[in-house]
């Protein structure tokens, strides 16, 4: 069991520095997202992160933002990573958040 947890430990420092964006709007959100729901993730919502992070910042904002797309890849990312995205959702600052 130890060798599993260490391995999950090594798994979230490698995600949560890959969470690091040049896009501003991702990077707060991913910091956000790494602060509140990070330690509950699974090891499949992890890989499923893992692959989200993969995409070009513009790509991964607008599925954060829930903009609809053409691209059939895209839509089907949002289907298929429903719940990460979800979380990744949550995590955006609220308006009060942004004004403060």
């Amino acid at each position: 069991m130890l060798n599993a947890e260490i391995l999950r430990e090594a798994e979230q420092r490698r995600l949560a520095w890959r969470c690091r964006r040049g896009m501003l709007e991702l990077d707060i959100v991913l910091q956000q997202f790494v602060i509140a729901h990070f330690n509950g993730l699974t090891m499949a919502e992890m890989a499923q992160l893992d692959t989200l992070l993969e995409l070009p910042d513009n790509v991964f904002w607008e599925l954060i933002q829930d903009i609809q797309t053409k691209d059939s890849r895209t839509k089907s990312l949002a289907a298929q990573y429903k719940e990460v995205l979800r979380k990744l959702r949550a995590s955006r600052p609220s308006a009060e958040q942004e004004t403060a």
